[in-house]
């Protein structure tokens, strides 16, 4: 059989095996996050389920430095600076709250990327750093600030019962006095390898990279790909005529939270991409789009939750003329925001209130708002203007604003302040964003089932597709076009509750089955593409590309078949479904305009990384992330073992020593007394 050699090491210690660390991020000018030390941190347990629990840690335990077990409503800004300032904690594990804590809960800013959008002291300084508007009044902004202790969330239930089932047993304060030994302690372990900003930890890659023959890096930049397409082809590695005009269609495909790769972001991304997807599709069946005057581009941007990396890179490339479409190009930007939690049927249209003193944007602005508003008769949507004296909330369109006038609208369902009470948190989930099935489906019947939210979301989605067809020049009747709850529906389920579900698993290719993971997360990361990027790329290469008669050999090799215009077309040979009662899958290829371009910020590419023009966030290396329980002794008895084992030690030296001297007397052989000399 196989040696087990840790079987000491498993009777010692319990491993945390569902956990997620809170890791360190780095921009332009500080750090952010949590770290332990290098050879993790360990403390007694106390388990925080009050305020005035926190009393035994901060003053009268007998036992510091205390690991806390921290009650997911206690998680704020309030206990977290109380921790921060005090020598006798050593970290933190936290529980989630069930159910969501009701206050709301948001750990971001409350004025998210600030200083990377439009406004500033050079345009419409009145707007800027949220002077009119404070978008997330609940951000605590603890996401942003530097803790020198190791913080985790315990995601299993099972694993924290476990620790207070420890602590119960061993570590309960008797009659005010301290408990017995042995005690219930825990060991974290998350030590980063970056400190101190973007541009020391850049530099230090750098050197490393010149000097070492083995460099080691110790950050990353947060990157990956912006996922695109066109209603129209186009030749993607050529250039769009200077006349051709486009609409660009934008939404955010990246969330984040204040631990690393949790990101549920239902209500931040999910529900405007998967509105976004619905809308293109909805819009490529329309039986006249060929022929319509302007093109659409539907574009998904990643990581813009970090200072718009993505939609920041677009228009640099667009500048640089390294993108097929130039600035010139662009004849108006619809961007969705967050859409799921609308007021009745309210869904608002924020404008710039800058751009609009422009006499020839407003014309373009107000023909756009009208559109939009024509669009929602007839449907459960309706559409209302902010007003011109509120600037826009956060949004991909206003790095594109940056770089010239640009007629645009983003659609979100908050008037004011977000309807969000869970922005960059964990708690975005599902239910957050009111999604309910009923008691005993199956996965397949959950992923078939149409939700209410679905419904509505659809609903919106309809109405950007007629306004979309209108901007684009259509001329006939708008009833058509009709985005498929059934499809939102499914979109939600894969992208929120389960993304290794069979329609998922039917439209990717075969070698990307892997990436399939079992709940979604939507964290940009540094590396890429993540699975978020994948599978928005193919369900929107499913939804509105077409099926081509092509081998497998000729779909990955389009330059071996006949007609198949390559420069305008992408083809993926994707699994297919299962054919009924086998495993057998019936594979096929699909043609699509969907392409990714790089969502890596200029900053990078450049080598400012100290840029204040661009996104400059990177994340640190560490070596292992893992959380640990072990019953710990008393100092006292600690010192005890040691000094009886130094005493055995020394016993035995001496024991060695004297034996060896006296090897001659006490390892002789007798003589043989029948042995006669002659």
């Amino acid at each position: 059989g196989s040696c087990q050699g840790n079987s000491v090491e498993r009777k010692i210690y319990i491993p945390l095996n569902k956990t997620a660390p809170c890791v360190r991020l780095l921009n332009a000018t500080h750090q952010i996050g949590c770290q332990s030390s290098i050879s993790g941190d360990t403390g007694v347990i106390h388990v925080v389920e009050k305020e005035e629990d926190l009393n035994w840690v901060l003053a009268d335990g007998p036992h510091p430095p205390y690991m806390i077990l921290l009650d997911g409503n206690l998680f704020n800004r309030k206990v977290l600076m109380q921790l921060k300032g005090t020598s006798r904690v050593s970290g933190l594990a936290v529980s989630i709250a069930k159910p969501n804590p009701p206050q709301g809960f948001s750990p971001g800013l409350k004025c998210p990327n600030d200083g990377f959008g439009v406004y500033s002291k050079d345009y419409g300084p009145q707007y800027a750093h949220c002077n009119t508007t404070v978008w997330n009044p609940l951000g605590s902004g603890i996401s942003y600030e530097d803790f020198d202790f190791p913080i985790f969330l315990l995601e299993d239930a099972n694993e924290t019962q476990v620790i207070k089932q420890c602590y119960q047993d061993h570590n309960v304060p008797r009659d005010g006095s301290g408990p017995e030994y042995p005690l219930c302690a825990m060991q974290l372990f998350s030590h980063m390898h970056a400190v101190t900003s973007t541009v020391t930890c850049m530099r230090r890659n750098s050197i490393q990279n010149t000097f070492s023959i083995n460099p080691e890096t110790v950050c990353d930049p947060l990157l990956d790909y912006n996922v695109w397409s066109t209603l129209q082809p186009i030749n993607s590695s050529g250039k769009v005529d200077r006349e051709k005009e486009v609409i660009i269609v934008a939404t955010r495909i990246d969330s984040h939270s204040f631990f690393w790769n949790i990101a549920p972001g239902a209500e931040s991304a999910v529900s405007s991409f998967v509105t976004h997807l619905a809308a293109a599709e909805a819009l490529h069946k329309a039986s006249d789009v060929h022929l319509l005057q302007r093109n659409v581009m539907f574009t998904f941007f990643q990581g813009e939750t970090f200072d718009y990396i993505g939609s920041s890179r677009m228009v640099y490339d667009m500048e640089k003329d390294k993108f097929p479409l130039r600035l010139d190009n662009i004849h108006s930007f619809v961007e969705l925001n967050q859409v799921a939690l609308r007021n009745g049927s309210v869904l608002w249209m924020h404008t710039d209130p800058v751009s609009w003193m422009n006499e020839s944007v407003q014309t373009q602005v107000r023909n756009l708002l009208d559109i939009l508003s024509d669009s929602s008769v007839g449907a459960n949507v309706t559409l209302r203007e902010v007003g011109y004296s509120q600037p826009l909330p956060p949004s991909s369109f206003q790095r594109f604003l940056r770089a010239r006038h640009i007629p645009g609208v983003v659609l979100t369902d908050h008037q004011a302040a977000f309807q969000n009470r869970y922005y960059q948190s964990m708690y975005d989930t599902p239910e957050n964003i009111r999604m309910q099935y009923p008691e005993g489906l199956s996965p397949e019947e959950t992923l078939e089932y149409v939700t209410d939210t679905a419904k509505s979301l659809a609903e919106v989605a309809t109405v950007v597709a007629r306004a979309l067809y209108r901007l684009a020049g259509g001329a006939n009747n708008t009833s058509a076009i009709q985005a498929d709850p059934k499809t939102v529906t499914r979109m939600l389920y894969g992208f929120l509750i389960k993304m290794n579900n069979s329609w998922f698993q039917s439209i990717i290719k075969p070698d990307l089955k892997g990436i399939l993971g079992d709940v979604p997360q939507h964290y940009v990361a540094v590396s890429s593409p993540v699975n978020t990027t994948y599978l928005v790329q193919y369900v929107l290469a499913n939804l509105t590309g077409t099926v081509v008669n092509l081998t497998k050999e000729e779909c990955m090799n389009p330059d071996k078949a006949p007609n198949t215009e390559k420069e305008l077309y992408d083809y993926a040979w994707v699994q297919g479904s299962l054919e009924p009662n086998s495993t057998t899958r019936v594979p096929y290829c699909v043609r699509s305009t969907v392409h990714l371009t790089k969502a890596l910020s200029p900053a990078f590419e450049l080598r400012q990384w100290g840029s204040t023009e661009y996104s400059t966030w990177t994340e640190s290396r560490w070596k292992e992330i893992r959380a640990r329980i072990f019953l710990v002794a008393s100092k006292e008895l600690e010192i005890i073992t040691l000094v009886v084992g130094i005493a055995i030690l020394v016993f035995s030296l001496l024991a060695t020593h004297f034996i060896n001297a006296k090897a001659d007397v006490l390892f002789s052989i007798p003589r043989d007394p029948g042995a006669v000399a002659y």
